[in-house]
């Protein structure tokens, strides 16, 4: 019997759907007890018990891996980013990664654009306002007002950057490889070096994703560099923020505020300082919410595990 290992938060709610699916190709289901992620010690203990994995953002360094080999043949991730898995180790013990390119984009750049009209236009702050009884016109702006400086110009920053020209906002790009001239020509994007795009934008949004080079590439240092009148998103990965910089930008406000889906520690921990803040908006590493695109990764994340396992994946997946 081939076993799998489910700790992917987004398919533990649907076990019961794909059970049956699976058991059809001879597989048992090891549902981990996990909230957000499984960390090294957690996996540690796990290892040796499966042949493939349908994981989230689970720890498998190259201990877990070493631990895991060879039974270990395949690691499906839910998702797109796969930098929780050393990619290296994983290689030299011939253990397949597969993963959903370009997953979420569409809902996640909404979700940009929904953290910044909130900022702009002070929706819900007016609506708390009213129903305490108070009426009163809180000063607004207009996103065409405004400058978008987006860093990490993949996918999804593209498509964050498209609907800022739709609001006529004026529009900068950071990124360490180039962008691409169409791009560029298309949305009369401006290329800068980082400290520049701080300076001159009223919303950052990072879309970078995690690797040594982004590691808190966000910091005192380059926080410093944002005038106090702008708000910092991050819907990317927590680490590229430095949070406790972060947190004291916010406190002494220099800067305006901030939206974030993802943070340093998922869960975010009970006594964050960020839970307690007025200028911050705050999501469980949720901007990828969206039915279509979860049933298109719920069906990759499948797809990609039965490869891996040597499986001839079907024609047509049913419906999750």
């Amino acid at each position: 019997m081939t076993t799998v290992l489910v700790s992917a938060p987004y398919l533990i709610p649907i076990t019961e759907r794909i059970r049956p699916f699976l058991e059809s190709y001879g597989i048992t289901l090891l549902i981990a007890p996990v909230v957000e992620r499984l960390n090294e010690a957690a996996l540690l203990e796990l290892a040796g018990q499966f042949d493939g994995a349908l994981c989230g953002d689970d720890q498998f360094t190259a201990r877990v891996l070493e631990a895991c080999a060879p039974r270990l043949k395949v690691i499906s991730k839910w998702g797109t980013g796969i930098d929780s898995i050393d990619q290296n180790a994983a290689a030299r013990l011939g253990i397949m990664i597969g993963r959903t390119p370009n997953a979420f984009t569409l809902p996640v750049a909404d979700a940009v654009f929904g953290y910044m009209i909130e900022f702009c236009r002070r929706l819900s702050t007016m609506d708390r306002a009213m129903k305490a009884g108070v009426w009163e016109k809180i000063p607004g702006k207009a996103l065409s007002e405004c400058t978008l400086g987006v860093v990490g110009v993949g996918t999804i920053g593209k498509a964050v950057l498209r609907r800022g020209r739709a609001f006529g906002m004026r529009l900068m790009g950071n990124d360490i490889v180039e962008i691409a001239p169409d791009f560029v020509r298309e949305t009369e994007l401006e290329v800068a070096p980082l400290e520049q795009l701080l300076k001159q934008s009223d919303f950052v949004s990072m879309h970078t994703d995690l690797n040594p080079t982004s590691f808190h590439l966000i910091n005192r240092r380059t926080l410093a560099c944002m005038p106090p009148h702008a708000y910092l998103i991050n819907t990317a990965r927590g680490p590229v923020i430095e949070e406790p910089a972060l947190i004291e930008a916010l406190q002494s406000e220099a800067i305006a505020g901030a939206a974030l889906d993802v943070f340093e520690v998922e869960p975010l921990p009970k006594d964050s300082p960020l839970l307690g803040m007025e200028n911050v908006l705050l999501a469980p590493h949720n901007a990828n919410s969206s039915p279509a695109a979860w049933q298109r990764v719920h069906r990759n994340t499948l797809r990609n595990l039965l490869i891996g396992l040597g499986l001839p994946p079907p024609e047509e997946f049913p419906v999750f």
